[in-house]
C-alpha cells in the first residue's frame, strides 16, 4: 500500500463492476472507495469501504501494520459505501474505538446496531495518536447531517468533499495520474450529489480558511496534492453557483419537431456569439450529465412536447410551456430570458422566427 506522507497510508479499493452509483449515477470509469491508515503509537483507520470489498480491505491494512491491532476508527461520513465495513472491522478488531460525532452514532446504531466502544467528538476537539494529532471539524449537510472532516497536520481527510467519480488506475496521488478524466467527473459528482447544499459547503470552506493543506484525502477519487488550489477553487465556485459563459439546451422529442426547434435556437445563439453550446435529447442522455452541464454553464433552455395533457415524461400543449414556467417559478428560480415559444404540431415560419429570437435573446443575455 502506498505511503502518502509521514506514515499515512492509502488502504482503499476500486470498484470497476458497479454500473450505477447509489443506484442512480452511471459509472463509466468506475469509482474508488478510499480509506486511510495512520501508523503511530496508536494506529488509526480513517473511514472504511463498501462491505463487498472487506477481504481486500483487510489485506491492505495487514500489508501496512501486520498483526498489530487498529486502535481507532474515525468515521467522517456514514453512507454505507464508507461505513459498510464498520461491523466487520469491529469483529476483526474487538477493542477498536470508533470516533465520530453525536449524529454519527445515532446513524451507526440504526445501520449496524453498534452502541459501544465509541468516542464522541465535537467541533474543534482533538485526539493524540503519538506524533500525529487529529483535529475534528464538523461540516453538517456536506452532504449528510453527520458529516465531518479530520485534520492531521497539513493533511485533510475530507470525506465525500472534494471527491469525484472514477476508479484509480494504479496511481493514488494526483501527480502520479493523468487527471484529465477526473475534472468533469468531479463536477458531475458534486452537482448531482452535493449540489443543493451550496450554503453548507460554503460554511465548511470558511471553517478551513487559512489552514495550510499539503494533501486532501477524499473518500472518492485521487488524493489531491499538486492540484489542491484548483480543487478547492472548483468547490468554492460550484457552491456559490457561479457559472461560465455557455448554454445548455435540453429537450424531449417524440417525432422530431421539438428537436428541430432546439436546432434553430442553437443556431441563432451561435450566430449571435455563444461558443459553448451543449444540446441534450433527454431520452438518450442520462440526466446526471445534463445536471453537470447546467451547473457549468450560465444559460439553460428547455423544451418538451405535451404528452397526455402534461409534460413529456422524460422532461421534468399550451400545457408544456405553462408547466415549464411553473416549475421555474416554484423550483428552479432561473431568470427568464426572451419569450417562450409554443409550437403546435410542427415548425412554421412564425414559430421558427420565434425560436431564432429566443436564441438571440439568450445570447445577448449571456454576453451581457
Amino acid at each position: 500500500m502506498q505511503e502518502i506522507t509521514n506514515k499515512i497510508y492509502y488502504v482503499g479499493v476500486n470498484d470497476r463492476n458497479k454500473t450505477l452509483f447509489e443506484g442512480l449515477w452511471p459509472l463509466p470509469y468506475g469509482v474508488s472507495y478510499n480509506s486511510y491508515l495512520i501508523d503511530d503509537e496508536k494506529v488509526c483507520l480513517i473511514d472504511t469501504v463498501e462491505v463487498d470489498f472487506f477481504t481486500q480491505f483487510i489485506e491492505h491494512i495487514h500489508e501496512v501494520i501486520g498483526d498489530r491491532p487498529v486502535d481507532y476508527l474515525v468515521v467522517n461520513h456514514m453512507e454505507p459505501d464508507h461505513s459498510g465495513s464498520i461491523a466487520l472491522i469491529k469483529k476483526y478488531y474487538p477493542h477498536i474505538q470508533i470516533i465520530g460525532n453525536k449524529k454519527t452514532f445515532q446513524m451507526m446504531e440504526g445501520f449496524y446496531g453498534i452502541q459501544d466502544g465509541t468516542v464522541e467528538v465535537k467541533n474543534g476537539d482533538s485526539i493524540e495518536l503519538g506524533s500525529h494529532t487529529l483535529n475534528f471539524v464538523l461540516t453538517p449537510m456536506v452532504h449528510w447531517p453527520e458529516t465531518m472532516v479530520t485534520l492531521c497536520g497539513s493533511v485533510l481527510f475530507s470525506g465525500d468533499a472534494f471527491g469525484c467519480f472514477g476508479a484509480l488506475n494504479g496511481g493514488i496521488i494526483d501527480e502520479q495520474i493523468n487527471c484529465d478524466a477526473f475534472w468533469l467527473e468531479m463536477i458531475r459528482y458534486y452537482s448531482n450529489i452535493v449540489g443543493k447544499y451550496g450554503t453548507p459547503v460554503q460554511n465548511a470552506l470558511k471553517k478551513l480558511e487559512g489552514v495550510k493543506l499539503d494533501y486532501i484525502c477524499a473518500t472518492h477519487g485521487p488524493v489531491w496534492h499538486q492540484y489542491i488550489d484548483k480543487v478547492v477553487a472548483e468547490y468554492d465556485r460550484m457552491s456559490k453557483y457561479e457559472t461560465e459563459p455557455g448554454l445548455v439546451i435540453c429537450y424531449g422529442t417524440m417525432y422530431g419537431n421539438t428537436e428541430r426547434a432546439a436546432e434553430v435556437i442553437a443556431r441563432a445563439a451561435s450566430e449571435a456569439g455563444v461558443k459553448n453550446i451543449v444540446m441534450y435529447n433527454v431520452s438518450k442522455t442520462h440526466h446526471s450529465y445534463i445536471i453537470r452541464d447546467v451547473f457549468r454553464y450560465k444559460g439553460l433552455i428547455v423544451g418538451a412536447p405535451t404528452y397526455n395533457t402534461a409534460l413529456y415524461h422524460e422532461m421534468w400543449a399550451s400545457k408544456a410551456v405553462s408547466e415549464i414556467a411553473r416549475w421555474n417559478e416554484e423550483k428552479l428560480h432561473y431568470e427568464p430570458v426572451g419569450e417562450p415559444v409554443e409550437i403546435k404540431q410542427s415548425l412554421t415560419p412564425e414559430t421558427k422566427a420565434a425560436c431564432e429570437a429566443l436564441g438571440r435573446a439568450m445570447a445577448e443575455r449571456l454576453k451581457g
